[in-house]
């Protein structure tokens, strides 16, 4: 039986098929993608010959990672797509 505290830490988790210690895992990695996105976009902003394509790319693949995980999941509509 789980306390209403351990059910915080670990529902979100279990919803997406991880233990709390992989999700953690699993998001630090999504943050350190998500920092790159950043830094090469801000990077493009001033030198628009750098990074060209490497932000929306590494968005794509986060969303191609994640788009299925769990039975929260929602499909995005295939219009949505040809946007990124």
């Amino acid at each position: 039986m789980t306390t209403p505290l351990a059910r915080l830490f670990t529902s979100h988790p279990a919803k997406v098929g991880e233990t709390y210690f992989s999700h953690m895992a699993f998001a630090a990695w999504f943050c350190s993608r998500l920092l790159m996105a950043a830094f090469a976009a801000l990077i493009h902003a001033f030198l628009p010959f750098l990074f060209e394509t490497t932000a929306s790319r590494i968005v794509r693949e986060l969303y191609e990672r994640t788009h299925n995980r769990g039975t929260h999941a929602i499909k995005e509509p295939a219009a949505l797509m040809d946007r990124a």
